[in-house]
């Protein structure tokens, strides 16, 4: 099943102008956001942006992964699994001597981004993280999960802003949300396949609901918070990458973070929170190896 987005011709603003977006753009997203947890923004960045992203990460990857770029925690099957040669880079912000660096904290920091966010989250919002996927052909998917259970924050929770870089679809890998999961506690996650899921953790699905399907077009942007039970399919497409550009933000009113993560207000400013304590959904502190 398809999930729900709510719908709306982009607007010449959402594809690249540098004034602010159409209140009534803003508002819809919004409003279908707080009812359901998630939203798409149509067209918000575009295709001359989308293309300058993918070509900046398509020619930092072209030998392969970089070290202290790409990620390094989750491994491969075997030499043949696409991932070896792909796989995402976390942070690329935090690397201003590499092409993409500036390139990732500039669209991080995007103020239609900032501008969808702050009326998302009804606050000033903080950017913490940024990523690359580059998803090929072949490569596994990435179970349900929270991306809460990793960011840490508190009070409240994390929102992420997920940036299609190439149409993503059911069968190139796209995103699939479970609708209303907003609403539930974040959960100490089971173990997932290793031969479907690249990432280890798994989040059954709550009864009465279910994974829904997000299609999207290169330029849309997924916005959903860190409860919302969330992943993508294995790309089982022949030909077709299902790249994506990644970031998640943090309300300016969190007291506590991952020590993962760093925040900073959308000028660029970098803003100091208390590092995460407690045991977390599982009940004892969970070991993160890196950023998630």
């Amino acid at each position: 099943m398809t999930a729900a987005v709510a719908e709306r011709e982009p607007t010449t603003n959402a594809a690249g102008s540098s004034g602010p977006l159409p209140a009534d753009e803003v508002r819809d997203v919004a409003e279908f956001f707080a009812g359901n947890g998630y939203a798409v923004a149509r067209q918000l960045f575009s295709p001359a942006e989308i293309a300058e992203i993918r070509e900046a990460f398509m020619a930092q990857a072209a030998e392969g992964p970089v070290e202290g770029l790409s990620d390094g925690h989750h491994k491969t099957l075997d030499a043949s699994d696409p991932l070896a040669f792909y796989p995402r880079m976390m942070h690329p912000h935090r690397h201003p001597n590499k092409p993409v660096g500036p390139l990732s904290m500039r669209y991080m920091l995007d103020t239609r981004l900032g501008q969808m966010l702050e009326a998302i989250m009804g606050e000033e919002p903080l950017a913490a993280q940024s990523m690359f996927y580059f998803k090929p052909p072949g490569a596994r998917g990435q179970d349900l999960h929270q991306d809460n259970f990793y960011l840490r924050v508190a009070p409240g929770t994390c929102y992420a802003a997920w940036v299609a870089v190439d149409d993503a679809d059911e069968e190139n890998g796209g995103m699939m949300v479970v609708p209303g999961s907003d609403k539930v506690d974040v959960a100490c996650p089971e173990k997932s396949d290793p031969t479907v899921s690249f990432t280890d953790a798994y989040v059954p699905v709550p009864e009465g609901m279910k994974a829904e399907v997000v299609p999207l077009k290169a330029g849309d942007v997924l916005f959903f918070n860190g409860s919302v039970i969330h992943g993508s399919y294995p790309n089982t497409s022949p030909d077709r990458f299902r790249r994506s550009f990644i970031c998640h933000y943090v309300p300016a009113a969190t007291a506590e973070l991952s020590n993962w993560y760093t925040a900073f207000r959308f000028s660029g400013e970098r803003v100091e929170i208390a590092e995460a304590t407690g045991g977390g959904p599982c009940g004892t502190p969970f070991e993160v190896k890196g950023p998630h």
